[in-house]
């Protein structure tokens, strides 16, 4: 089978080289085979410090070293590829992003956030509806290897509730939770899956906590730091007890893992995540958010 040609639109995260590495170098430890990316789309915010200042170094990089074409629209990219990774940092210009490539009908993986309100969330899976645009939109903490191995074992039963924690730095330009809480936000739904129905949330300048129930009574909580702690992990519990998981012990990378089941969903057309929890999830933050700055409790 032919290597699939990938495009990606968005330069300014470090995951457009992450990538492109792990595809193209079979030296690579956890190489990840089956496409080459071959065109890009630059992009960045220029509101946005973190896109901005990036943008430049991985556009030169992708081209010098790996040989991209880069090109000056997303829908160039799209014509060009057989498959897109829409990388671009910035959740605030998904939507129009994809509202661009989404009538060329190719598999796109939308980095998290795949948006900073339900709203435009709704209007992304709307146009992957009409288009039938095959998506993933997830953060890599998913898929980290410690999590999945811990969530594999079920000789202690059944799960009831979870603890994830991990950093979580404020960004003005992506409300509250979107930026960095998002990531263990993800752990708490790879744990538990869909079906919250309230959170409660409360936090200061050194950390946030956020407290989900479940519809059949399950209990999440997750917890963002922002007093030097940067590890990511979790407390998985479970009726013959609790089981804890450092994200950070696994050599190999959660990145390395989320491009696998990227590429999987390229070659078949089928998304590992159900589209309806991705929903949740950014409604799930949508009602942090809300629930931290007037300390209700929020339904989702």
């Amino acid at each position: 089978m032919s290597e699939l040609r990938l495009g990606i639109i968005g330069l300014d995260t470090s995951h457009v080289t992450a990538f492109t590495k792990l595809l193209h170098d079979p030296k690579e430890p956890h190489h990840v085979p089956g496409g080459r990316v071959v065109v890009a789309y630059p992009g960045g915010s220029p509101d946005f410090d973190l896109s901005r200042t990036r943008v430049e170094g991985y556009t030169r990089q992708l081209a010098d070293q790996y040989g991209v074409a880069i090109v000056s629209t997303p829908e160039t990219v799209a014509e060009q590829a057989d498959a897109i990774l829409l990388e671009s940092v910035d959740g605030r210009v998904h939507l129009e992003q994809f509202e661009k490539i989404a009538p060329y009908g190719k598999p796109v993986f939308i980095d998290k956030p795949l948006a900073l309100t339900s709203t435009d969330a709704d209007k992304i899976f709307a146009l992957a509806d009409r288009y039938q645009v095959p998506v993933l939109s997830c953060s890599a903490l998913r898929y980290a290897e410690a999590l999945t191995t811990a969530l594999a074992e079920t000789e202690q039963g059944d799960v009831y509730g979870a603890d994830c924690y991990g950093p979580m730095p404020l960004e003005p330009t992506q409300p509250g939770w979107f930026w960095y809480g998002i990531h263990t936000v993800e752990m708490l739904f790879a744990i538990l899956g869909k079906g919250c129905v309230r959170v409660t949330a409360a936090g200061n300048d050194e950390q946030d906590v956020a407290v989900g129930v479940w519809e059949d009574g399950r209990i999440g909580v997750v917890r963002g730091n922002r007093k030097g702690n940067n590890g990511f992990g979790a407390l998985i519990h479970r009726c013959g007890g609790t089981r804890a998981v450092d994200v950070n012990a696994s050599a190999k990378p959660y990145y390395a893992s989320l491009l696998t089941h990227i590429m999987e969903m390229f070659t078949t057309g089928k998304t590992p995540v159900d589209l309806r929890e991705t929903r949740e999830i950014i409604r799930f933050i949508e009602a942090v958010n809300e629930s931290r700055l007037t300390g209700e409790t929020v339904a989702l």
